[in-house]
């Protein structure tokens, strides 16, 4: 008899994530598109209400894939009196390395246990928005999508932050200062910048890209309260990789995260000393990684001082939210399949089947989008790493 753990191997479990995934996410934009066209020239205040609902009922899905499908347990290291009192209540930036296949996703499970998961957003590359689903998603709901070019972005900056920050609930927005995911290749590109510009290379990050944050600056104070530094890590000598593929496959993998509040005012005012105080707290973080690494502590040899740490249960809200679009999807799908069988509809037939087919080929595409391996050459040679 096949067991649980065989079963979420199989690729019709799968291919059902796939449907539920991406019917949700067409359905979702429609509806996103809706209230743009509908309600926000006439209701600012509700077309974001309604957008946060939209968007936690998107993504909470991949946070059900991690939580109730492959049991994740995430360790979230954080001031008690900080988590009590803050944590899911103000807007926040959010700084956090950049490193596994799957960190986005660990900041989507923090974020969803707090209750800002509809509220989270991020600086994205312009390209992302024209994605189907995830891209068009972001997009609604009024992410910061930037050229990579400096001149530009910086108007681009300085106008969606108040847009993002004028938001009535708490919003988290992730800039992501390394500005791409770590990769060996990159590494060695940053630690040759590095050393040639007489700067502390850094083990476990490449060298934050100042210019974003620094632009950034001059419109948050006011609107946007506190920094939160994300160390997210998983055990080197973890037997289960942090991927998408092994979360598929039902297989719970464990991140450690430590998150700091640090308040805006904190953060000097000129663009040299914001930019000195970016590289200094990226030296620190290299620390802390350093350390969890080494001793399985964030704290032992870091010099950060100790912090408890806190599992969230899973929300029943997310298992709730997956199995109603479940429902919805399969049931629509699987319906017009065995009703065009049934009545020799072979036209019909073709098309519930290529439509199968089509959720199955993003499903591939999604998750190698995550991959390290197929991750952007942005940032892997050293004439492009002078762009800091």
């Amino acid at each position: 008899m096949i067991t649980l753990q065989e079963l979420k191997k199989l690729r019709l479990i799968h291919l059902c994530i796939a449907i539920t995934f991406f019917t949700s996410g067409l359905t979702v934009n429609f509806l996103q598109l809706l209230l743009h066209i509908c309600l926000k020239p006439f209701n600012k205040y509700l077309f974001r209400k309604l957008m946060y609902y939209l968007c936690y009922s998107f993504y909470c899905q991949l946070v059900f894939v991690a939580d109730w499908y492959a049991g994740c347990k995430m360790r979230v290291y954080m001031d008690a009196e900080d988590e009590k009192k803050y944590a899911g209540k103000e807007h926040v930036l959010l700084l956090m390395n950049h490193k596994y296949e799957i960190d986005w996703l660990a900041g989507w499970m923090i974020c969803e246990k707090v209750g800002v998961l509809g509220n989270c957003k991020a600086y994205a590359k312009k390209a992302i928005r024209y994605v189907p689903c995830m891209g068009w998603a972001w997009w609604l709901a009024e992410f910061v999508f930037l050229n990579r070019d400096y001149d530009k972005d910086k108007e681009i900056i300085a106008k969606q932050l108040k847009i993002v920050f004028s938001y009535p609930d708490p919003t988290w927005l992730l800039l992501n200062a390394e500005g791409t995911r770590f990769t060996p290749a990159k590494h060695e590109a940053s630690v040759k910048f590095a050393q040639e510009r007489g700067m502390t290379p850094l083990k476990h990050h490449l060298i934050p890209r100042t210019k974003g944050f620094t632009a950034s600056l001059p419109t948050l104070r006011g609107i946007c309260p506190v920094i939160y530094d994300i160390n997210l890590a998983f055990k080197s000598d973890e037997k289960v990789p942090p991927t998408m593929l092994s979360l598929l496959n039902g297989k719970a993998v464990e991140p450690y995260m430590l998150m700091r509040r640090i308040p805006l005012e904190q953060v000097p005012e000129g663009e040299k000393e914001a930019a000195d105080w970016l590289q200094k707290l990226y030296v620190e973080k290299d620390r802390i990684i350093d350390s969890f690494h080494e001793t399985g502590s964030f704290f032992e040899k870091s010099g950060v001082k100790e912090v408890p740490y806190k599992i969230y249960k899973p929300r029943l809200s997310s298992l709730l939210n997956f199995t109603g679009w479940a429902i919805y999807s399969l049931s629509f799908i699987f319906y017009y399949l065995i009703s065009s069988l049934l009545a020799s509809n072979w036209t019909g037939l073709i098309t519930a089947l290529s439509v199968l087919g089509i959720f199955y080929w993003l499903m591939g595409v999604a998750i190698n989008k995550t991959q390290i391996s197929k991750a952007s050459s942005y940032g892997a040679q050293s004439n492009k790493t002078s762009a800091h």
